[in-house]
């Protein structure tokens, strides 16, 4: 089953994708698809439906982040060897997290606005985990029941916040816009193996990144796990799982960094595609 919200920023309508990739409106049925929705007892209930019971959206639209009130974003760095090996660092010993600002997060074509001051605004594919039972303590082996399910992010980056002013990543981690999330949140069920999504991220139609999830050093169940350990997670807590190879400051033999009018188009099997076009800041954007 593939979740969506859609419509106008701040006025979306919750949705749901048929077989045929056509959007269902759902906003007779629920009010958002919020965390209530991504508990079992809500994803039980919306699967019950006959989306050809729905009304068809038909026309263009906007897709909204696929999960209303998400508590937490949460990520994992460093999580591909290959992508630790590039930024001239050693592969974690155990999964190193950190958090982005929910004031960041954004639709999946939404435009990415770069910072004020920014030098080394960067791009990340990722897959993104939606948690849909409370997890405290869980061990491996359960975590990914856990889990309600997968969403395409981009995990945007000023690598200059980020490296050069202290050692917080948070700061180049949570700027506005610097949360692509979406199109739809596919339900657990629906991804039959978490570890074998081809992944890939291309910057004004150059192919930059090319990944699967098989190559991750901490699998997606270790990382609920680890995480657990620190802090609870709740239902529609957001987690992204680090990114492949191919970031601009990782290339050679010249850096690339993002600039205005720069076009991203990035997906991973199964979860859908985005393409976001680069903006300059702006206090307009920022609201």
């Amino acid at each position: 089953m593939k979740l969506c919200r859609f419509g106008p920023r701040g006025a979306e309508k919750p949705g749901m994708i048929d077989a045929d990739g056509a959007l269902r409106d759902l906003s007779g049925v629920v009010s958002d698809i919020t965390p209530a929705e991504v508990t079992p007892e809500g994803l039980a209930r919306l699967k019950a439906i006959d989306p050809a019971t729905l009304p068809l959206v038909e026309g263009d639209f906007r897709y909204g982040v696929p999960v209303a009130g998400i508590g937490k974003f949460l990520a994992i760095g460093l999580n591909y060897a290959d992508h630790a090996k590039e930024a001239g660092l050693e592969p974690p010993a155990e999964p190193i997290f950190f958090t982005k600002a929910i004031s960041c997060l954004t639709g999946p074509n939404d435009p990415v606005m770069i910072p004020q001051g920014a030098e080394k605004t960067d791009w990340e594919v990722e897959l993104g985990i939606v948690i849909g039972k409370t997890c405290r303590y869980v061990s491996q082996e359960d975590a990914l029941d856990h889990v309600a399910g997968y969403v395409l992010v981009n995990d945007v980056s000023e690598r200059a916040f980020q490296k050069e002013l202290g050692s917080q990543w948070d700061k180049g981690k949570g700027c506005d816009t610097f949360g692509p999330t979406g199109p739809w949140l596919v339900t657990s069920d629906d991804v039959p193996d978490c570890q074998a999504l081809d992944m890939f991220l291309d910057l004004n139609g150059k192919r930059m990144q090319t990944g699967n999830t098989a190559t991750m050093i901490f699998p997606v169940a270790e990382c609920i796990a680890y995480m657990s350990r620190f802090l609870t997670l709740h239902p529609g807590d957001l987690l992204i799982t680090g990114t492949p190879p191919g970031v601009g400051e990782g290339q050679k033999p010249d850096k690339i960094f993002l600039k205005p009018g720069d076009q991203m188009h990035l997906g991973v099997t199964g979860l859908g595609e985005q393409r976001q076009t680069v903006v300059a800041f702006s206090l307009d954007g920022a609201e």
